[in-house]
């Protein structure tokens, strides 16, 4: 899937149609956080979770704590 970065624009018209109006000094920091938290999310997607059981699975009362270093 090629990764399109969102300009401050479109940063813009897309908090408007969601009801959140940017000042245009926010324009450029919400395009760019946008743009850090897509690049996180697609390296995530590359992850094969195959072997990791679901969070249902785990159960935190078995977990032993041990402060030892």
């Amino acid at each position: 899937m090629p990764s399109v970065e969102l300009t401050p624009p479109e940063a813009a018209r897309w908090a408007a149609r969601a009801g959140l109006p940017l000042p245009d000094d926010r324009h450029a920091a919400v395009a760019a956080t946008a743009n850090h938290i897509h690049s996180v999310v697609a390296v995530l997607r590359e992850l094969d979770f195959g072997d990791i059981p679901p969070a249902g699975a785990y159960r935190a009362g078995k977990e032993k704590h041990d402060a030892a270093v």
